[in-house]
């Protein structure tokens, strides 16, 4: 292997060394329970406060609406039923959209056995969702909207704002999923007008098993997790005080780190240009407009993704062949049939995502070992022979 690449950025990203560094304390001398009352204790009590205020002051939140939980898919559980639930008796109409994370979408599924109503939302070519669509699927007995901020597979950015803003005026809680927004976009909750979101750290260089639910003053939510009384009595479990420090200083770095979007949006726009020019038979998968910066799904004709992950793996090239929670099923991306692609199309599709660590020399190494490999697993392909004769 002459050469490693890592674009699979929204998969996870590695630990920050700065986030390390801040982490080495609370796993080593600092180890007390911050329930306790003596001195290792507090402190480890007082730098989850400190960390929660961090949090707040980068996400434009207030402390005591920082909830710590384990990844981001116990934030879109906890979110989604606990609101449903305390909410129930108001209604038990939900409306989310059909391309949603599957911790968002099996959390629905749950919700369903115990007699919710879900109305999902469809998505155009381009992934996106018209606010008047979201208007016109209200009902008097919603009592939640559950909207991702930025899809995980192609990097679609939905109108968050005026989609919360319609909620408002109907006086339905909003929620949004902005796991995959944090860190490449601007992501303040006042100005956004969300109800509750949801962040996961391993997006953002700090570790897995480390996620936060933002939870606006006054909205009702059910508990997910009863335990001790942590996290103001609505999370039980003592509290992973190591990852919630590391947590802090990764989204500190994060939003620091927001300028050089430019750059990376760049690389990606020349990703995209050269693929497409240069392989025949591909197709940028989403709309290039309203998409994360270092987003590119690519959907090739005539191979199986998981050929060419494999490949590209013997290659040095870290992608994915959708999202990473699922990258085991046979099963087409249902993110890309919910734009319209065939499921021969579906399977077929490369994601590729880079971060502030990516370089031009990591994007011509791409383009240098991506098409020979899509050629020869062409060359395997009595489809694409076929269409050779023709």
């Amino acid at each position: 292997m002459s050469k490693f690449v890592y674009a699979d950025h929204a998969a996870t990203t590695r630990v920050a060394p700065e986030v390390l560094e801040e982490m080495l304390p609370y796993l080593s001398s600092e180890y007390g329970n911050p329930s306790s009352l003596y001195s290792i204790g507090r402190a480890s009590s007082l730098a989850i406060a400190a960390a929660r205020e961090k949090i707040a002051s980068l996400i434009g939140a207030k402390p005591n609406e920082i909830y710590f939980t384990s990844c981001g898919s116990e934030s879109d559980n906890w979110a989604i039923k606990g609101a449903a639930r305390a909410n129930a008796a108001k209604g038990r109409h939900i409306i989310t959209t059909v391309y949603e994370h599957h911790a968002v979408l099996h959390a629905m599924d749950s919700l369903k056995k115990e007699g919710f109503e879900i109305t999902y939302l469809k998505v155009d070519a381009d992934g996106q969702i018209a606010p008047e669509a979201l208007e016109a699927a209200i009902r008097p007995d919603t009592v939640l909207i559950a909207m991702m901020y930025a899809n995980n597979e192609i990097g679609s950015v939905l109108p968050i704002r005026e989609m919360a803003a319609i909620a408002k005026a109907h006086k339905i809680t909003f929620f949004t999923d902005a796991v995959q927004a944090i860190g490449n976009l601007p992501v303040n909750v006042a100005e956004l007008g969300v109800d509750m979101l949801a962040l996961s750290g391993h997006k953002i260089h700090a570790p897995k098993g480390i996620g936060v639910l933002y939870v606006r003053t006054g909205v009702r939510i059910a508990n997910l997790i009863d335990g001790g009384g942590q996290e103001r009595g609505k999370r039980g479990g003592t509290e992973n005080v190591a990852y919630i420090v590391g947590l802090a200083k990764a989204l500190e770095l994060a939003v620091e780190g927001l300028p050089d979007m430019e750059r990376i949006a760049a690389m990606r726009d020349r990703l995209a240009r050269e693929i497409v020019s240069r392989i025949p038979y591909s197709r940028i998968n989403g709309g290039m407009e309203h998409r994360l910066p270092g987003n590119l799904n690519v959907a090739f004709e005539f191979i199986e993704g998981e050929s060419l992950i494999l490949l590209l793996d013997m290659a040095g090239i870290c992608a994915s062949t959708g999202s990473a929670c699922s990258t085991a099923s046979l099963e087409p991306s249902h993110v890309l049939l919910s734009i319209g692609l065939p499921p021969e199309k579906a399977h077929g599709s490369l994601r590729l995502t880079l971060s502030h660590e990516n370089t031009e020399e990591d994007v011509d190494y791409i383009l240098e070992k991506l098409p020979p490999i899509v050629q020869r697993l062409r060359d395997m392909s009595p489809l694409y022979e076929q269409v050779g004769k023709n």
